[in-house]
């Protein structure tokens, strides 16, 4: 049985199909976070000092929130880079760079009107941000601490440090009550968002930095520096890897985890693995730099961005 799984792995490997973006978007600045908006839309962070929602089956921008300019070291003004944001029942939320000793500015707009959440004031270096519900926001430090900050009550409802490594990355799962964070260390915390208590740390398969992590259907897709592209199945804690000669910056899951994908060149193409066989099932060829960012819409659609203006929407079939 073993040797005819290999053989099937193979045979699809071989004739993996090749795919050029579907659509490419002009963020007008370098993308550095993206997510999935209402229906028809994916909102996007650019360096430009902007979040912009964009209608992709419609090809036009329909919303843009711009954060105030800020000051470098020297004291010349420039663009702050938002670089996480969110979406949640008419809110969107925007963390950005202070410019000031590395913290950052978080900003929640609705029914267009910005309000600050934290200022660099509060001497916070958030990295990334995410709503779980309309008043609570799951944050991740620089420090690799994990906090849960209520915004109405306007306090932490925890805050720890998970361990010594630098921060990278985390990623919820589809309810939202489980989140898995990744590090310099190349370990993967899983925790309960609603309490912070650690439930599971994942590692033997990653031996440095984990740069981005997917959570989808009780699995957990893993971005190494170490050019291996992995993933977990939370529960049984084993998992897999796939060997790359490149470093490994970005990776999403598909919705029922069945695909994982990975750029696994110095080209920037994407693969598409069956996550069961590890075969390559589709090459997507046109990305212009390095990845950062990869989402499923759903099984047949996906977008990517990079360190570049350009958001590519792929379809599979």
């Amino acid at each position: 049985m073993k040797k005819l799984l290999l053989i099937i792995t193979l045979i699809i490997g071989l004739y993996a199909k090749d795919i050029k973006p579907f659509l490419q978007i002009d963020a007008k600045g370098l993308v550095k976070d993206m997510v999935l908006g209402k229906k028809n839309t994916v909102i996007l962070g650019t360096d430009a000092g902007e979040l912009i929602e964009y209608d992709y089956e419609n090809k036009k921008v329909v919303k843009e929130i711009k954060v105030p300019d800020i000051k470098d070291f020297m004291g010349e003004i420039m663009k702050a880079r938002v670089s996480s944001v969110d979406f949640l029942e008419g809110r969107y939320l925007l963390l950005s760079d202070s410019g000031v000793g590395g913290y950052t500015d978080l900003r929640i707009n609705e029914n267009n009107r910005t309000i600050d959440v934290f200022t660099e004031k509060d001497k916070l270096p958030i990295i990334k941000a995410r709503f779980i519900t309309k008043d609570k926001i799951l944050l991740g430090f620089l420090s690799n601490e994990v906090a849960l900050y209520d915004i109405k009550n306007k306090k932490f409802i925890y805050r720890f440090q998970i361990n010594e490594s630098k921060f990278s990355d985390f990623a919820l799962n589809e309810k939202k009550d489980l989140a898995a964070f990744s590090c310099e260390s190349g370990v993967i915390t899983i925790i309960n968002v609603k309490t912070g208590k650690v439930v599971k740390k994942l590692s033997g398969l990653n031996l440095d930095n984990v740069y981005k992590v997917d959570f989808k259907n009780g699995y957990v897709s893993c971005a190494g520096q170490d050019r291996r592209g992995s993933w977990y199945n939370v529960d049984s804690g084993k998992g897999d890897y796939i060997e790359s000669n490149f470093l490994i910056y970005a990776t999403a899951l598909s919705p029922d985890a069945s695909l994982v994908a990975f750029p696994m060149d110095e080209k920037n193409n994407i693969y598409i693995y069956n996550l069961s066989l590890k075969s390559k099932n589709y090459v997507l060829k046109g990305q212009k730099s390095t990845l950062n960012t990869i989402i499923f819409k759903d099984k047949n659609t996906l977008f990517s961005a990079s360190d570049d203006n350009y958001v590519m929407m792929w379809k599979l079939n």
